[in-house]
């Protein structure tokens, strides 16, 4: 009897989510998930400030919105997706796990091991040189778990772990800064199809892997929209235009991306992996800036030459004196205006944004799930 009255009640909490959109208030501190974010520059809080890299947003104006107005190694003016999702569940922004902060209770809220540069592929960003590649960045993690079960003990750090949300967002360095850069070995191996075919196989080895570490609820991004981003727009558009090119690799990638997914939850008998649909939820807001209340979505806030989309964000940079009039900040990231549209729907985005489902679903359901369970 209490087994399907538990049923019906998931149900109707899926149900009322999915029609209502409704979001969760955030859960106490203390009740929040652990939180680990892996990828490229999109996701990395401040990695590659340990690191010796050129792929790094250390130095002003990076930050000039942060809490702080200083450059914290986010590529972004102010919080990236990571900080805004931690602020949704309720918990503190994941450190950098190369920080010297990142010890005592600090560790339960969790570990950002991003690395911007890189990709998929370990030759993707090979021009950035000491990234931290995926595996080496699941090689931390690891590490984490061994300091986290040295406090909390083996089993309940392995709790831990499997009940944490995990953030992992890879993919678009494999096409801007490995396939489609001038003479690129890749290029001539792989027709661009067969191309993308790769970089699933490659995926999904580390998406097992990840699985293997011990991830049970992992939202997997796809590309955006990376034909529109303005660092193509000053290499490859005439009249303001997206990149055509890359949006067809957006185009091929991203749908066999969302197969792979569903065919390894299938596999592993859950919906561990979530996909989350970059593309649709960017693209909304660049074809229909004014909508969203800016005034451009093809120039960058910082930078320079044409759309503000060659070379870097630096002190010497064209800067605009309002961040929130512009989709990008720089050369290839949102500002954090755009981000938060963006984490908003990767809360309560419909299926085709979010599948099999959204986060704040997901976390009614952990709720749910945790309110049932006997004392």
């Amino acid at each position: 009897m209490s087994t399907s009255l538990d049923v019906l009640i998931t149900a109707f909490i899926v149900a009322m989510m999915a029609i209502m959109g409704a979001v969760l208030p955030p859960l106490p501190a203390e009740a929040a998930p652990a939180f680990f974010d892996f990828g490229d520059s999109l996701v990395d809080s401040g990695n590659n400030n340990y690191l010796a890299t050129p792929a790094r947003a250390d130095s002003p104006p990076y930050g000039i919105d942060y809490p702080t107005h200083k450059p914290t190694g986010r590529f972004s003016n102010g919080l990236n997706l990571p900080d805004i999702i931690s602020e949704k569940i309720g918990s503190e922004h994941t450190l950098p796990y190369l920080s010297s902060y990142l010890i005592g209770e600090k560790l339960f809220v969790g570990a950002n091991f991003a690395s911007a540069g890189v990709g998929i592929l370990n030759d993707t960003g090979i021009q950035f040189v000491n990234i931290l590649r995926i595996f080496e960045q699941f090689h931390y993690f690891q590490q984490y778990q061994t300091r986290i079960s040295n406090i909390l003990g083996q089993e309940a750090a392995g709790q831990l772990v499997n009940k944490a949300l995990v953030l992992i967002t890879l993919g678009g360095n494999d096409f801007v800064n490995n396939y489609f850069l001038p003479l690129s070995p890749r290029s001539i191996q792989f027709p661009l199809p067969a191309y993308c075919c790769f970089l699933i196989s490659e995926y999904r080895k580390i998406l097992t892997r990840l699985y293997e570490l011990g991830a049970r609820r992992v939202i997997v991004t796809g590309t955006g929209p990376m034909g529109c981003v303005p660092a193509e727009l000053a290499m490859r558009s005439e009249n303001g235009e997206c990149a055509s090119e890359l949006q067809r690799a957006a185009a091929i990638y991203n749908p066999l991306l969302v197969e792979m997914i569903k065919g390894l939850n299938k596999e592993l008998g859950s919906n561990i992996f979530i996909a989350s649909n970059a593309f649709s939820m960017n693209m909304n807001i660049i074809s229909n800036p004014a909508q969203f209340g800016f005034v451009s979505s093809k120039i960058a806030c910082c930078g320079q030459g044409p759309y503000n989309g060659m070379g870097q964000c630096n002190i010497l940079s064209n800067l605009c004196p309002d961040r929130n009039l512009y989709v990008f900040w720089d050369a290839f990231h949102p500002t954090e205006r755009a981000n938060r549209m963006i984490v908003d729907q990767i809360m309560t985005g419909a299926v085709e944004h979010m599948n099999p489902m959204n986060l704040s679903t997901l976390m009614a359901l952990d709720f749910q799930d945790l309110t049932t369970k006997v004392p």
